[in-house]
């Protein structure tokens, strides 16, 4: 195996395959990339058995094929520390790599290729093609309310449901929730849930860096795998069911609150500086065309600030994790924030003014 490449050219197929592989691993080849050339095509792959990402690179000079496995990370340290635009001789010696760049050396140990894990896929069911941007922004909307190892592991990701030209992605923790909803412009004449797991999710955001592009998007009861350019990103899915939120939209409301966007957020950061590190409590007192934002913490410290909104509903006193309600308010395009309250106070519905794609609930908290 023989062959010279340019460093930029490496570079970033290398760190989107690196990204994925964990830096603690059962098995030592789980932490090498493989690296297997046939003609002129240098096809990268990288995986933690759970997701995998699969580059593909047109060689200009390939003197021997062959297929290799190598430490990813100590590859990837190699590359980003050369010279931009350098060329890069990689050539199998024995058990060895050598890298030759300008006057740099590295010899580099290997795993054999036949030992690489073969990443298990089944008979993909469904697909559908989609704008990498429109994508990429559904993912943005939505994933920072998945939850993080949460016993309830259908919350430690995203649900995505297509019903015929209807995208809908929905990610919630148990304390927030967010929703985004859009046309793909397409029929796809079926309706279907799947749940992608949160570091999938997370690798796939930060993988789709052109809005331009077109992803096909595949996936069965148990994979998921989309075609991006030249790499090809494949990932397990939960097998569980996600609950049932619709409930939450069918229960009566108070008045909706409008507020500029950039005011709340930055009242909200001020008046979080002095809450409860733990639990973060922002106490909201509203009244008719008035809202006071208020904290405290155990050290007895007070924050107090007051903003004019929109409001002509009853008068209500309720309490919300500053975190979550920032977040929410920080995904909003719109300049103007408008803020629905539950009837019975059991949540909070933020989103834009007009028909929004994107909407975030906010359940209340006890101070």
């Amino acid at each position: 195996m023989k062959f010279i490449i340019n460093r930029d050219q490496l570079l970033p197929p290398l760190q989107q395959i690196v990204s994925v592989i964990e830096k603690r691993q059962t098995l030592p080849i789980l932490a090498n990339v493989l690296l297997q050339i046939d003609e002129q095509q240098l096809v990268l792959t990288g995986t933690d058995t759970e997701i995998q990402i699969v580059s593909k690179i047109t060689l200009d000079s390939c003197q021997a094929v062959g297929n290799i496995t190598v430490p990813a990370k100590k590859f990837l340290d190699i590359c980003r520390l050369l010279p931009s635009n350098c060329d890069i001789s990689f050539e199998v010696v024995e058990d060895k790599v050598k890298l030759v760049s300008g006057r740099s050396r590295f010899s580099l140990s290997t795993l054999p290729a036949e030992h690489y894990p073969e990443f298990s896929e089944f008979e993909f069911e469904h697909h559908f093609l989609i704008n990498a941007g429109m994508f990429k922004n559904a993912l943005d909307k939505t994933q920072f309310c998945m939850a993080q190892q949460d016993v309830r592991y259908y919350l430690n990701g995203l649900l995505l449901n297509i019903s015929n030209t209807k995208l809908k992605l929905v990610a919630s923790d148990g304390h927030r929730l967010a929703i985004y909803e859009d046309d793909i412009g397409q029929a796809t004449g079926y309706e279907a849930r799947i749940i992608i797991p949160r570091k999938a999710v997370q690798e796939l955001s930060r993988l789709l860096d052109d809005d331009d592009a077109e992803l096909n998007v595949q996936f069965s009861v148990n994979n998921i795998k989309v075609f991006y350019k030249d790499v090809i990103f494949s990932s397990k899915l939960i097998d569980s069911k996600f609950p049932d939120f619709s409930k939450v939209f069918n229960q009566p409301f108070m008045s909706p609150m409008l507020i500029q966007k950039n005011i709340l957020k930055d009242a909200l950061t001020r008046v979080a500086i002095l809450s409860n590190e733990k639990y973060k409590g922002i106490t909201f007192d509203i009244t008719s065309n008035l809202l006071k934002l208020s904290s405290h913490n155990p050290e007895h410290d007070e924050a107090e600030e007051e903003l004019i909104i929109q409001y002509q509903g009853e008068p209500l006193r309720i309490s919300f994790n500053s975190q979550y309600l920032l977040e929410a308010v920080a995904n909003l395009d719109a300049e103007l924030a408008v803020l629905t309250i539950a009837s019975n106070a059991s949540s909070c519905f933020i989103e834009e003014p007009e028909h929004s794609l994107s909407k975030f609930i906010v359940m209340p908290m006890l101070m």
